[in-house]
């Protein structure tokens, strides 16, 4: 796969823009704004003392990005990676973090009016943390992910903790 990066000075970035991607066969969507690039499944070193989402880092051009594995975060079985698995970068509180995911499909277009709260539909508000809300395009509703919400504090600063401490 080829590396796409994303330039928020581009003409066509504007609010409303989403990425969207698949895991299991469920439709999600982020902003592109926290976007910074996509590449193709690559070697991950691991890291020890980490949570088993936290895949480890990569080398992208000469920077160490920590990898979490979103279906694993959101609590989903683990997947054999494959020529369709990707690493999307993302801006996580001024942190570039890689976020695994089965495939990338497009970028959409879904405006405020066409976003819904999440339901409180059960004791596992835990894992809705991460949903900002469902966007409605066409006859398909994706699950939009708040970025800044996938990793604790806590968590983000054990991860940069931990790539200090191996660098």
């Amino acid at each position: 796969m080829e590396n796409i990066e994303f330039n928020e000075n581009d003409v066509n970035f504007q609010d409303g823009q989403y990425l969207t991607f698949n895991l299991e066969n469920q439709q999600y969507g982020i902003e592109i704004r926290d976007v910074t690039e996509i590449v193709g499944i690559q070697q991950i070193t691991d890291l020890p003392d980490l949570p088993d989402y936290v895949k480890g880092v990569i080398n992208l051009r000469g920077s160490v990005i920590p990898v979490v594995d979103v279906r694993l975060r959101f609590g989903m079985s683990e997947r054999s990676y494959d020529e369709r698995t990707c690493i999307m970068v993302v801006d996580i509180n001024k942190t570039s973090v890689g976020l695994v995911v089965d495939t990338v499909s497009e970028v959409i277009n879904i405006s405020n009016d066409n976003i819904e709260p999440t339901p409180k539909l059960n004791a596992k508000a835990a894992r809705n943390r991460y949903v900002k809300g469902l966007g409605k395009s066409g006859d398909d509703v994706k699950i939009i992910v708040d970025t800044q919400k996938l990793l604790f504090d806590a968590e983000l600063d054990t991860i940069i903790n931990s790539i200090a401490s191996d660098a």
